[in-house]
């Protein structure tokens, strides 16, 4: 079945992992919709804020839809912002952080294989 869904007016959750500060996420698309492939989420990390720190073994893709922030690859901190695409390979360590007197909050999307737990499912569904 298709579906459209709008970023803006889907329902964020807070981000309930240890090492987690200012994180919500909606998941766009997923098995809660029988996507047989992929999940897209969406993340937003409030000023001061930031993902949790870490590895696993599958990729990701992201895009960063607004504001400015930090993401740990290859050990360091590289500055993104909107617009930027962000390819985070199986087994590399990383985190998306925004700074304290960062204006506004970072947005992105990620793309993740549907048969992980990376959220859950839609809320609603």
């Amino acid at each position: 079945m298709a579906l459209i869904r709008n970023i803006h007016s889907t329902e964020m959750n807070e981000i309930d992992l240890p090492g987690v500060a200012g994180a919500t996420m909606a998941i766009m698309v997923g098995r809660g919709d029988k996507a047989p492939n992929f999940s897209l989420r969406s993340i937003e990390v409030t000023p001061g804020g930031n993902t949790p720190r870490h590895s696993h073994d599958y990729e990701h893709e992201v895009y960063v839809v607004s504001g400015t922030g930090e993401v740990l690859l290859d050990g360091k901190f590289n500055e993104i912002k909107a617009g930027d695409v962000i390819y985070v390979p199986a087994n590399e360590e990383h985190q998306f952080t925004v700074g304290d007197d960062s204006g506004e909050s970072l947005r992105f999307l990620c793309v993740v294989p549907v048969e992980q737990n990376c959220g859950g499912e839609v809320p609603g569904s």
